[in-house]
């Protein structure tokens, strides 16, 4: 028998067996009709943070929500260029081909993202050291120069521009054609959100004025 200590995979191998004693075994049904497909009803656009899983802080089940997860949770602008669009083709899979009624854009608090943009952190760094976030978290530019301008950089500075970052995506998810299209037909609604890992609190935005207030 080997010595040496676990690695961490070995620890994701542990919990692999664990969930297929007791969650995939107490929930086999449900894991035999999700072999046949999927139908989600709602798509989350959350931050990768591993502290920020969307389903659990949903409490939700498999098969329940469709994940699209990135740095600081942003949506680009509907663009037509060529490249690896992986957000625009998530998006659009989920609301063209699964017919989700639901997008909802989730921040959430201590956000790396967010102080990469705040703090110009990678800025000039090459691809692979750092300048892919730098060009990812420029889609806050305009923002985050409003917000310092206001309020400088401390806790409320961070506190507001989590709170852009879903403004924006929000924003940015209504350039695709699909999406207004769906809005106007009734099919589809879009939300905002937030948790605040600190408190455990989930805030949801006003449609109406942008702002954030605790879930009721």
């Amino acid at each position: 028998m080997s010595d040496a200590a676990p690695t961490e995979f070995d620890r994701l191998i542990a919990g692999y067996h664990r969930f297929r004693d007791e969650e995939w075994s107490q929930q086999r049904a449900r894991w035999a009709e999700l072999a046949e497909g999927q139908s989600p009803k709602t798509l989350v656009i959350a931050c990768s943070d591993s502290r920020v899983d969307p389903a659990r802080i949903f409490d939700v089940s498999p098969g329940e929500l469709f994940v699209v997860r990135n740095i600081a949770n942003l949506v680009p602008p509907f663009e037509l260029s060529k490249g690896y669009h992986g957000v625009s083709a998530a998006l659009e899979f989920a609301v063209t081909q699964l017919n989700v009624a639901e997008v909802v854009v989730m921040g959430h608090g201590a956000c790396g993202g967010v102080s990469a943009s705040l703090n110009h952190a990678f800025e000039g760094a090459p691809r692979g050291r750092g300048g892919f976030i730098a060009e990812w978290v420029s889609l806050l530019q305009k923002e985050r120069d409003q917000i310092v301008a206001e309020l400088g950089q401390g806790p409320e500075a961070v506190r507001a521009l989590e709170y852009a970052c879903v403004r924006v995506s929000l924003a940015n998810l209504r350039t695709f054609p699909c999406i207004p299209e769906a809005e106007k037909e009734g099919r589809l609604k879009l939300r905002g959100a937030h948790f605040a890992i600190a408190e455990g609190v989930l805030y949801l935005m006003d449609e109406k004025t942008g702002e954030f207030a605790p879930a009721a």
